[in-house]
Order: C-alpha cells, then sequence, then structure tokens
C-alpha cells in the first residue's frame, strides 16, 4: 500500500480477503506474528466460514476473538468482526434446512458485539449497519408479534438513518438496504426496481474503488454479497429474469468459489426455475 510497509503475513491475508479468499487459509500463528496481525489473521478465518457456512466455526472464531483493552479504535473494530461472525452465522443459518432454533441468540450476540463496538468508537459506520441488520432479522423472527416488531423497528431504524446520513453510497449499507426496498411498497419507497438501484450503486461504487480500504481491520466487503443479491432479485422478481439471475450468480462464484449459499443452494434454484420454463 502507498506510504505504508505490510508484514507477509498481513499481505498474504490482504490477497485473500481481496480475491474472495481463494488464496490458501491460514490456520497456525507463524513465528512473531503480532497481536494486530494474529487479529487479521482471525477476521480472514471468520470471512472465510461465512462463505463457506461454517456455523461451528464461526461461532468459535467468534469466541477466539477477543478485545483489546488498550486501544479503543481497535477495540471497536474487534467487537465489529466478532459481531460479524454472529450476524452472519444467523444469516446462514436461516439458508440451513431445518433451521437452526438460536438463530435469535446469535442475533442478540451480534447487536451486543455492535453495541460494543459503537461504545469504542460511537461514529463507526460500519457497526451501525450492522446492528440496523440484526434488528430487521429479528423483526422477521418475530413478525406475527407486531409489538416486538415496533419496539425492534425503532432501534434498528435510527441506526440506518445515521448510515444513510453520514455514508449514504457504502456499499455494505446499499447491502443491507436492498431487501428493505424489495418488500416495502411503493408509497414508502419501496419496489423491486429500488432494491436494483441500489445494489447497482453498491456495485458502481466499488468500481469506482471508493470503497477500498487500506487498513485490514476495515470492512471492504460487498462485491460478492451484491452481485449475490441481484442474482436472487432477478430469480424472484415478479417477471423472473433467469439469464441474468445465472449471470449474477457466476459472477459471485467468479469471486468466491466455495460460496456454500450461491453454490449449494441458488444457484440449484436458478437451474430448477430455467427447467421449468422450458
Amino acid at each position: 500500500m502507498p506510504g505504508r510497509a505490510i508484514p507477509f503475513i498481513s499481505l498474504v491475508i490482504n490477497l485473500a480477503m481481496l480475491a474472495g479468499g481463494e488464496a490458501q487459509r491460514i490456520t497456525k500463528a507463524p513465528p512473531g506474528e503480532t497481536a494486530r496481525e494474529s487479529i487479521i489473521r482471525t477476521v480472514a478465518q471468520i470471512q472465510r466460514a461465512d462463505y463457506e457456512g461454517d456455523l461451528a466455526a464461526l461461532k468459535r472464531l467468534h469466541d477466539e476473538l477477543k478485545v483489546p483493552g488498550e486501544n479503543k479504535r481497535l477495540a471497536s473494530r474487534v467487537s465489529y468482526w466478532r459481531g460479524f461472525a454472529m450476524w452472519r452465522r444467523a444469516i446462514n443459518g436461516f439458508n440451513e434446512s431445518p433451521t437452526p432454533t438460536d438463530l435469535e441468540d446469535d442475533l442478540n450476540q451480534a447487536i451486543a458485539d455492535f453495541n460494543a463496538s459503537l461504545k469504542q468508537d460511537p461514529t463507526y459506520v460500519e457497526s451501525k449497519i450492522g446492528a440496523g441488520s440484526c434488528y430487521g432479522y429479528q423483526m422477521y423472527l418475530n413478525r406475527k408479534n407486531a409489538t416486538r416488531v415496533q419496539e425492534l423497528l425503532q432501534q434498528s431504524s435510527p441506526l440506518l438513518k445515521e448510515a444513510m446520513a453520514t455514508a449514504p453510497d457504502n456499499p455494505r449499507l446499499l447491502w443491507v438496504l436492498g431487501p428493505i426496498r424489495w418488500s416495502s411498497p411503493p408509497e414508502r419507497g419501496g419496489g423491486q426496481d429500488k432494491a436494483f438501484a441500489l445494489y447497482e450503486r453498491g456495485l458502481e461504487e466499488l468500481r469506482k474503488g471508493k470503497a477500498y480500504q487500506s487498513d485490514l481491520l476495515e470492512p471492504s466487503w460487498g462485491k460478492p454479497e451484491l452481485l449475490m443479491n441481484l442474482a436472487w432479485s432477478n430469480l424472484n422478481r415478479t417477471t423472473p429474469d433467469l439469464s441474468a439471475a445465472d449471470h449474477y450468480a457466476q459472477a459471485a462464484l467468479q469471486l468466491v468459489p466455495y460460496w456454500h449459499y450461491v453454490r449449494d443452494i441458488l444457484v440449484p434454484q436458478i437451474r430448477d426455475a430455467q427447467s421449468k420454463a422450458h
């Protein structure tokens, strides 16, 4: 990176993350690894476990990632990645059959971690995005309880509004907002076309390089996730576009070939729809 000396271990992990994790996993601590490099290595493992749908690894890595006490900014970022692990554990759990029974526990833990991140850095938009999304998933789990849904909405809405005010083009925010627009009626600013526009905007920001982070503890994920949402959305839109769905799914797999959800769940759904269309 310009102006910075990157240790070899960090450079390897950075390449693995930017390439969707295609490099080999680094699981053992190399000699002389610093505390920061150890954290970065664990973060890379969390991201890979997310794509692999490895629920056990996500829980284990969350517990292994310890929050340092001497540096508020570092503590905030470590708490973010702890929250990320449990957030993604819940999201992956929604796609499993049978559905795990601990989804709400995972989301509660993720929210606690994101809140811990915000306690150390109240302006940190990434943790606001994560927590806002977790409350949204809890709303879905409690969808038959109108009072609880309203309580959760009052917690989620301010976080996402703050994120929109400070980082409106953040690709991870746009990824979270897309499903909300998808399921909202037009009179409330929703609609399928609005969701597509958000995903395309997120990809454009990534193409411009504006979302790139030189700090390996700052989130830079988003491109595979936006491609995946475009694949799912084209499959499930009012008038499905199965060719586009397949195109975006394959583009996501080019970045992350081992992505369990896309490879083993979404692509077979697209193939099944294609076979029924002929």
